[in-house]
């Protein structure tokens, strides 16, 4: 990082995490009261960090919380992508990348969300069934998965493991877990991610490689690696000069990388590059994949059914109840069967009423733990 860079993230270790959420523009388009993440027009900052268990909007998906740098990935579509696509996100768990790019995506776009691990999987299939945007299906492959199935996107995102440096400040834990050795293991887990999705790009199609890490082996040498194994041209996106986006930490590295160092950046460590395919498209565009004809790829299905059109709201304490798994007495006009319960008029999710109480259809997995209620309604967002 050279000398000042190291000093001045040293020191923002003793300074408290940003905090931020992203909204969700299907429900809230804007958040008057907060401040804005500058490189993502979705993105706020919070003051600190409240309890989003407790506040039943989070769950109703109508904003995620995510970590300001990886919210770049915005930017870096708005800038770039003007036309649908067809989209890979290979490593995908738990959301925050998939949601955000599904959110910016010209319409007509469509998203597969690929996590290869089976329970971060269902963290993922949880946070994209929430956020509730169409022609978005969550999977759960390997990389190797779809270069065998003979699928091709025309943009792949690939937010690799890495060694996790970027999240010292904000995650103890990383740095107890990081060693030189699983450094060197992730640089190479690394490019055979990378030489699989390079399969699946078509040409003229872009690749977008991140890391929550600092160090040029997983980063700078890897996209070095890209340039000069496949025909790879990198791309700039343009960025204003009080984001503090540093640029390459490698010596006589010229190309474009926008890494963010807390410190600098409000937010936490980031790694990313974006690099084209120069291959000559020779297919049509608007040919689709047909994931029902491809080979060995598990599809996960949503684990909630159609929302009912009839609807009935919720107070507070109700909604928490609800998002427990705990029976509701609606109203006693409300007609029985299948019913929407909604909170401050956006859905939770299905119930069925049968006439004395209405039986709690939530998905169990989702449902909240603990049997605390707050002392006061939790509310991060004003509607």
């Amino acid at each position: 990082m050279g000398e000042a860079h190291f000093n001045r993230f040293l020191e923002a270790f003793n300074e408290d995490a940003p905090v931020s959420i992203r909204l969700n523009p299907r429900h809230l388009t804007k958040c008057q009261t907060l401040c804005e993440v500058p490189w993502c027009q979705e993105g706020f900052y919070l003051e600190g960090r409240p309890q989003f268990t407790f506040d039943p909007l989070f769950h109703a998906g109508c904003y995620y919380v995510q970590e300001a740098s990886s919210m770049f990935v915005t930017h870096v579509l708005r800038q770039l992508v003007k036309e649908p696509v067809e989209m890979l996100d290979l490593c995908a768990a738990p959301g925050g990348k998939s949601t955000a790019a599904r959110a910016v995506l010209p319409e007509g776009s469509t998203l597969i969300s690929n996590e290869p691990i089976p329970n971060r999987a269902q963290i993922l299939l949880e946070n994209i069934t929430k956020w509730g945007w169409p022609d978005c299906t969550v999977t759960n492959n390997y990389p190797r998965d779809f270069r065998k199935a003979k699928l091709k996107f025309d943009v792949i995102l690939c937010d690799v493991p890495c060694s996790g440096e970027g999240m010292f400040r904000k995650d103890p834990e990383t740095i107890r877990e990081w060693s030189p050795q699983n450094v060197e293991k992730c640089w190479r887990l690394q490019r055979e991610i990378v030489a699989d999705a390079w399969e699946c790009l078509n040409p003229d199609g872009i690749l977008i490689y991140s890391t929550c890490t600092y160090n040029t082996k997983e980063n700078e040498e890897n996209v070095q690696w890209i340039m000069e194994t496949y025909d790879a041209e990198i791309l700039a996106v343009p960025t204003q000069p009080e984001w503090n986006i540093t640029g390459s930490l490698l010596e006589g590295f010229e190309a474009p990388v926008y890494r963010f160092i807390p410190g600098f950046t409000r937010g936490e460590g980031l790694f990313m590059a974006v690099l084209k395919n120069r291959g000559e498209r020779r297919e049509v565009r608007g040919k689709r994949n047909d994931l029902r004809q491809a080979q060995g790829l598990r599809i996960l299905s949503p684990l909630t059914s159609h929302l009912s059109p009839l609807t009935t709201d919720l107070s507070y304490p109700d909604a928490l109840r609800y998002l427990r798994g705990e029976a509701l007495v609606l109203p006693a006009d409300m007609p029985r069967g299948l019913v929407t319960v909604t909170y401050k008029g956006f859905p939770l999710g299905p119930a069925k009423n049968i006439g004395n109480r209405a039986n709690n259809l939530y998905p169990k997995p989702w449902r909240i733990k603990t049997t605390h209620l707050p002392s006061e309604e939790i509310t991060i967002l004003e509607t």
